[in-house]
């Protein structure tokens, strides 16, 4: 065999011992430089939603310092992520719940996984073999074609065109105009003030509207139920929308011709009340003198005052009277009464002058006649006959019931006098 055919054979012997042992080409080389895992480093899979350019043999770093290296980048099926296999020196200690992300070491360096503590919340457990970085705790940053994209889109026909018409715009408002904008902005600054000032109350108005958000949530049930009650009686309402507009179009109606009147009849109104000013004010001048004829009221005819001296007696016809110290003359003479009428021949009745009356000698002289003595309102009566000339009364028969009570009987209610029978 030539020396030619033994190096093609040794080199083909070499690539199969090589693929059966899982060499990966370059892959399976240790890049010079890279970080040192030790002999037991502990493996971890991170979850990415977007690896970009990542590849394997990539470095793995904590606070800047290379300290393991990926081991692989799949795809995962179920959630179409990616899922990227880490090996880091067991000597570093991370908490379980810590964070990952894709960092780039330059502008267009290379990208590696950063791994750090979580800095919103307090580790837990720790990071070690098979521990996995989920998706809610990993991050990537933007890359330079993004924002290269980015810039061109915004100067290419982006905003700076608006931009400067909006800054030339804004320069043509404000001139001319700075002592306006000067005190603008320090009534803003006074507003802001006061803002600041009312913080505390602005809090606990915020607090209170909280706490009523809360009561109407708890009330939630009640408000739905109210909700749904409510309902018929809108459409009942609805149903009667027709006769409300026309009820609401009679009250305008109604008002229109109010207004009217009160227009018309205001120069009366007010005559009226200028008439009646004179008897309000003799009204409110004779206030004393009402009030004090108000006593009579309820005893008519005699005054409130006189019930103290008011006497019981027994009722011919059975009770009790009540009477009280009076003494009235009464002229009960018919001939006396009558004397100015007489009958004329055609038998009309005609009254005379006083002088021929007295003349003719009909008419008695004052004093004369017949009187009749009444003794007490109520109580007993006495009747006397002192004319000549016939009496009206002269042929009745009375008697007096009860003389008034002496002075030593007992007292009754109210320091009248005490009368058998009577419930004191």
């Amino acid at each position: 065999m030539s020396r030619r055919a033994q190096r093609v054979v040794a080199l083909a012997a070499g690539m199969l011992l090589l693929g059966g042992c899982g060499f990966r080409g370059a892959y399976s080389l240790d890049l010079p430089g890279g970080a040192d895992t030790g002999d037991d480093p502990y493996t971890v899979q991170v979850e990415f939603l977007d690896v970009l350019d990542l590849v394997p043999q990539s470095g793995v770093r904590v606070a800047d310092v290379p300290v393991g290296r990926v081991e692989s980048i799949e795809l995962d099926e179920d959630d179409w992520t990616a899922l990227v296999t880490i090996s880091v020196n067991r000597e570093v200690d991370l908490p379980a719940n810590a964070v990952a992300a894709i960092q780039q070491s330059s502008l267009l360096g290379e990208k590696y996984v950063e791994l750090a503590p979580p800095g919103n919340e307090e580790p837990e457990g720790k990071l070690g073999d098979d521990s996995r970085i989920t998706l809610d705790r990993t991050n990537r940053n933007v890359e330079v074609e993004e924002l290269l994209g980015a810039l061109s889109l915004v100067l290419n026909g982006g905003g700076l065109a608006q931009l400067q018409t909006i800054n030339r715009e804004l320069g043509e408002a404000l001139e001319g105009r700075e002592a306006e904008i000067k005190d603008t902005l320090d009534q803003l600054d006074t507003f802001i003030g006061g803002l600041d000032e009312q913080k505390a109350e602005i809090n606990r108005a915020l607090d209170r509207a909280n706490e009523l958000a809360a009561t109407l949530s708890a009330r939630t049930a009640t408000i739905e139920n109210a909700l749904d009650t409510i309902g018929p009686g809108l459409d009942v309402i609805n149903e009667q929308r027709d006769l409300l507009v026309s009820m609401l179009e009679g009250l305008a109606r109604l008002g229109d011709v109010g207004t009217r009147i009160i227009q018309q009849s205001a120069a009366d109104t007010v005559e009226d009340l200028k008439l009646l000013q004179p008897i309000l004010t003799q009204l409110a001048a004779a206030g004393p003198d009402l009030a004090g004829s108000l006593e009579m009221l309820l005893t008519y005819p005699f005054p409130d005052s006189s019930l103290s001296a008011l006497n019981y007696r027994e009722a011919q016809s059975g009770g009790v009277a009540l009477f009280t110290n009076m003494t009235a003359t009464v002229d009960l003479d018919l001939t006396h009464l009558l004397c100015r009428y007489v009958v004329d021949q055609s038998g009309a009745l005609r009254e005379l002058p006083l002088e021929e009356a007295l003349a003719q000698g009909r008419c008695g002289v004052e004093g004369d006649g017949s009187r009749a003595t009444t003794g007490g309102s109520g109580g007993s009566q006495s009747t006397s006959s002192t004319s000549s000339s016939p009496s009206i009364l002269s042929g009745i028969e009375g008697q007096v019931v009860q003389q008034v009570p002496g002075a030593d009987q007992p007292a009754g209610r109210l320091g009248l006098p005490s009368v058998t029978g009577v419930a004191q």
